[in-house]
């Protein structure tokens, strides 16, 4: 049985793009299956791993608007194991058009029953808002992960996104829970960056991921090479912080 996670967090620049791809792509290199949903109206994430968007017929826009079986979405990837459902600036309307719709909070969810079985882990990376799409992949997810920056406003709005959490737990999914807060950009040249882990983990305690991701150039260059930073440098800090946390993930389901 596959596993759903949704990163999340409605403050933007926090680095939940880049932990989408990188750790899709490093959960892939670890020998599993690893479906990557774009549910951000940006699609940086499809940009990011090469998708050529305009080219495309079929998106998550597709498949939650007119009904399009998600599998006629899927496109494979340069990584072997890892496969994507690309968003579109389409998306950015979407939320307006779904609000008619019956049972509006769970299209994403039956959207990826459709498919969850063919896959070890489906990722969802949401927009930086608490909007009625976020709250589908949520609703669709069994945990989320929270990359928190490590700057000074960090916890700046995660009690919104935690309330956000409880109220889908009470009414829409019961089983969602927290896989982890994610310390990213952390410079430990910086005391500030120290001062927000120990604030982030005095907070959540075990919650908080053993593995933190240090800003790394690579990381930020792979992107424009439509690559994760694996196939851009496998050597990098960044490829090797992203391998961690696969393996800190997939530690954490036995």
């Amino acid at each position: 049985m596959s596993k759903i996670i949704s990163l999340a967090n409605q403050k933007g620049g926090v680095g939940k793009t880049t932990t989408s791809i990188n750790l899709a792509a490093a959960l892939a290199k670890l020998g599993k299956k690893v479906l990557l949903v774009d549910a951000d109206p940006q699609a940086n994430t499809s940009s990011g791993l090469g998708v050529e968007i305009r080219a495309l017929d079929n998106t998550i826009y597709e498949c939650l608007i007119n009904g399009v079986d998600p599998h006629a979405a899927i496109v494979a990837t340069s990584m072997k194991g890892l496969y994507m459902i690309p968003s579109h600036i389409d998306l950015v309307g979407a939320e307006i058009e779904m609000l008619n719709m019956e049972q509006r909070e769970l299209l994403l969810k039956n959207i990826l029953n459709q498919v969850r079985d063919e896959y070890d882990y489906i990722l969802i990376d949401c927009s930086p808002s608490l909007g009625l799409i976020t709250i589908n992949a949520l609703t669709a997810s069994d945990t989320v992960i929270i990359p928190v920056q490590s700057e000074f406003f960090a916890l700046e709005g995660i009690a919104k996104l935690l309330n956000t959490i409880k109220i889908i737990k009470s009414k829409l999914n019961p089983q969602l829970k927290i896989e982890g807060f994610l310390l990213t950009m952390f410079d430990n040249r910086l005391r500030l960056s120290n001062q927000v882990y120990e604030e982030v983990k005095r907070h959540f305690g075990d919650l908080v991921f053993d593995t933190i991701i240090m800003r790394n150039v690579r990381l930020s260059e792979a992107p424009s090479h439509g690559v994760s930073v694996l196939e851009y440098d496998y050597s990098s800090k960044g490829a090797k912080n992203y391998m961690a946390l696969a393996k800190e993930l997939i530690a954490r389901q036995k």
